[in-house]
């Protein structure tokens, strides 16, 4: 019998009033399916998701199953950049996942379509999903067009720092950050919402091939239709979440993140992911399977074309392919077959003519996008962990993002306990080359773990810094972010980690080949490891733990239950 059938026994109100909402009695005998979507007006990713919604409610309808649409709306990275209102943005995430568990969980339903397109919406989805362990299926909302010779977003926080500096007019600045945006969907460039796009499709859970479509193009559509058909179909064959989405799946996933150079706030998000399908993934996890992973892709911010454009050549099933003997095709997915099914089904259905078609109008070769397994960008992944003494439970750094001067490097300490400091310093040019920006207390406890956008465009769009600086910090950078960064330092400030005791002109040593980062040195002279230990060891002895930034609402809540970000930053 099905779950929501049994439900209806026990509690007598849910018949007369689903009733007093127009449903028949004929309906409630039918599979109850959740279309749960982040619409709102409140982004380009969000604002076009409830004629998605409408097609596959109206599919599952047709089906023989009844519908209902929930809301969960999320908020946007880039609106909230460059004031307190990004330290909202992890958070957002744990309550939108809370908040699609109290709608799965108080109602009772058999089978659930997830709709969203952003950086926290749809990692909050895949956390609910693997939490209520329903049968479900992913649709995310597409990525948006380019704008006028293929303007992006991410291109918005260079031309930020060119306007202060000075290099560009404000008319000039106008004028991008009028055309950046010309439609719906997420943004075009490769960064945590194209990211997350990705590896939800990855693991399973959606239609083969509808990641990172056009959000414009008549195939999404069909691709909402398909998820309501296949929910109510899902309702009765009982294959919930867990039953389908395994340990395999996710290094499925890590895989494909490395062949795209994916965000770094994936770190953040598989393991909170992982943790509610009840499996164990760390950082360490990702760092283990980039090494020697073949980066294939050459989408914006590391590569040169905008996201849309991934699509054209092929999209997840193309990077599948590539990587093929470095997959587990045996995974189910939630069509009913396996991944190895999938792509050979794909083939023969004409997919990759539709890609092609869209591809021609570029002027460019699937290679110029996606290269062969056999040729690629490069040969160790995107992503390593670094670990020492200012990380002694790890840092996360975007290798294949950093400049080759900066892979091994000893800088001098810049430490600021705001990223406002720290971005002031830099635009008024009292950062110098061989200096390392660290900014702290920005962590998941400290303030909620925002990115640090604005800084790292800053140091990447300044010729001077770009290659010969790094940013050091316990918060997390954009999906966005280019350049020497190294994020999510471990222990945090807040936590008494030891990022909350580097002085000034302390030497940090960073190395990303050998995995290293470490204060070598105080005052500008190196010292053996024994002395920085007794060093920090007398300077532990005197630091103080900081008032709590937030002691009420979401944040307060937040920032006194976060776990350590390489544990995925999650309210535990």
């Amino acid at each position: 019998m099905l779950k929501s059938q049994e439900v209806r026994k026990t509690a007598p109100e849910m018949d007369p009033l689903r009733m007093g909402m127009g449903w028949t009695v004929e309906d409630l005998e039918k599979p109850q399916i959740l279309i749960e979507s982040t619409y709102g007006q409140s982004h380009p990713g969000s604002a076009h998701l409830l004629e998605f919604s409408q097609l596959a409610a109206e599919e599952a309808n047709k089906n023989g199953a009844k519908a209902a649409l929930y809301f969960a709306t999320d908020i946007c990275d880039g609106m909230s950049q460059g004031h307190d209102g990004i330290n909202y943005s992890l958070a957002s995430r744990d309550t939108i996942s809370n908040l699609i568990e109290i709608h799965a969980k108080a109602t009772t339903f058999d089978a659930g379509v997830f709709l969203s397109s952003c950086d926290k919406s749809v990692p909050a989805q895949l956390m609910a999903i693997g939490r209520i362990d329903i049968p479900s299926i992913v649709v995310t909302g597409g990525v948006m067009e380019a704008g006028p010779e293929l303007l992006t977003l991410e291109q918005i926080g260079k031309y930020s720092a060119m306007f202060e500096r000075g290099e560009i007019s404000e008319e000039q600045f106008a004028y991008y950050k009028h055309h950046a945006c010309p439609s719906c969907g997420a943004c075009s460039f490769m960064g945590t919402a194209s990211t997350m796009q990705i590896m939800a499709e990855a693991l399973g859970l959606m239609l083969p091939g509808s990641a990172l479509m056009p959000a414009t193009c008549g195939e999404l559509k069909e691709v909402a239709r398909w998820a309501g058909k296949r929910a109510a179909e899902l309702a009765l064959e009982g294959m919930t979440a867990r039953r389908m989405v395994t340990l395999d799946s996710f290094e499925n996933a890590i895989m494909v993140h490395a062949a795209i150079s994916g965000s770094t706030n994936t770190l953040l998000h598989i393991p909170a992911i992982a943790r509610e399908f009840g499996l164990e993934i760390d950082a360490d996890t990702f760092d283990r399977m980039h090494r020697n992973a073949h980066y294939l892709l050459n989408i914006r911010p590391a590569g040169e074309w905008p996201a849309e454009y991934f699509y054209y050549a092929g999209g997840v099933p193309r990077i599948m392919e590539e990587i093929k003997s470095m997959l587990h095709l045996d995974v189910m997915t939630v069509t009913g077959k396996t991944l190895g099914e999938n792509l050979e089904d794909l083939k023969k259905n004409g997919y990759y003519d539709r890609c092609d078609e869209h591809l021609q109008k570029t002027g460019l070769k699937r290679t110029d996008i996606i290269r062969n397994f056999d040729e690629p960008i490069g040969k160790n992944g995107a992503i390593a962990v670094l670990k020492g003494n200012l990380a002694p439970q790890g840092s996360v750094v975007k290798h294949s993002a950093v400049p080759k001067e900066m892979h091994s490097a000893v800088l001098k300490a810049r430490p600021f306990d705001c990223e406002e400091d720290a971005i002031s310093a830099i635009l008024s040019h009292k950062i110098q080359p061989g200096d390392a920006v660290i900014i702290r207390y920005e962590g998941p406890k400290g303030s909620g773990m925002p990115e640090m956008f604005y800084t790292t465009e800053a140091i990447s769009s300044d010729p001077e810094l770009s290659a010969s600086i790094a940013l050091l910090t316990d918060g997390r950078f954009s999906g966005a972010s280019k350049g020497p960064a190294i994020g999510h330092i471990s222990p945090e400030a807040a936590a008494g980690g030891p990022i909350a005791l580097v002085e000034e002109n302390d030497l940090i040593e960073i190395d990303i080949p050998k995995r290293v980062l470490r204060i070598c040195g105080v005052q500008g002279e190196r010292k053996k490891p024994a002395e920085i230990e007794l060093i920090l060891d007398q300077r532990r002895s005197t630091w103080k733990p900081r008032e709590p930034k937030y002691k009420t609402g979401v944040l307060g809540l937040f920032t006194a239950n976060a776990a350590s970000p390489m544990k995925g930053g999650y309210m535990d």
